[in-house]
């Protein structure tokens, strides 16, 4: 799946798909990601609540 990505201020956006969200049983209200980044790739991870 390819995205664009958007300016947000002085940094860049990236919308994700309520479908992937879904698929991750990320709750955007309540829950935090991680962004790992290894080999030119952006992996997208959820992070437990207490973290």
């Amino acid at each position: 799946m390819k995205r664009k990505l958007f300016r947000s201020g002085n940094s860049w956006a990236l919308f994700i798909p309520k479908t992937i969200i879904e698929l991750l049983k990320i709750d955007p209200e309540k829950d935090s990601i991680e962004l790992i980044v290894e080999n030119d790739v952006l992996k997208i991870k959820k992070t437990s609540s207490d973290e």
